[in-house]
């Protein structure tokens, strides 16, 4: 018994409202299971309305979802992509900035490398200005998910940090 997601076109008699439910417990997408949850009320003999009753969700949803399941399956309920903003910065100058912070991070200057500064350099470098919480984000699609807040900056070299811990002494 093969009721998996994918992407061969099913019709409404292919799965029981047993078979949807048993999936939408298997389903990890919270989105998902909500709409196999739906689709497999309405096979139950429940109508839409009911449906968004029970789910409480609007009915036009209910009637979207049971239509896509109808036509196309189960393939029709899966979620889309999410997708976001694309980013300010092109690919270059994505790279320029990488290359940046990894010469500041290992410079012999001492200090840390601050969001703050990256965010005064790409302002200055690239005119583009980036909200202080973006500027993580940024970071972590640089590849850099290991700035993840204050405390954990990169530092400068291990010279400099000996010589500024003795200069507080």
């Amino acid at each position: 018994m093969l009721f998996l997601l994918s992407n061969t076109k099913m019709t409404l008699n292919t799965h029981s409202y047993q078979e949807l439910k048993a999936l939408s417990n298997k389903v990890k997408d919270h989105r998902m299971r909500l709409r196999l949850l739906a689709v497999s009320h309405f096979k139950s003999g429940k109508n839409r309305a009911e449906v968004a009753r029970i789910l409480n969700i609007s009915r036009r949803i209910v009637n979207k979802w049971v239509a896509n399941y109808l036509n196309n399956g189960i393939s029709a309920l899966k979620s889309k992509k999410q997708t976001g903003r694309p980013s300010y910065l092109s690919e270059q100058e994505k790279q320029t900035l990488n290359l940046y912070i990894k010469a500041q991070s290992q410079s012999d200057e001492g200090g840390r490398l601050t969001g703050e500064c990256i965010q005064a350099y790409i302002s200055a470098n690239f005119d583009v200005n980036y909200h202080p919480n973006a500027i993580y984000k940024l970071l972590k699609s640089l590849g850099f998910s290991w700035i993840t807040s204050r405390s954990r900056h990169p530092k400068q070299s291990e010279k400099i940090q000996e010589t500024f811990k003795k200069i507080r002494k």
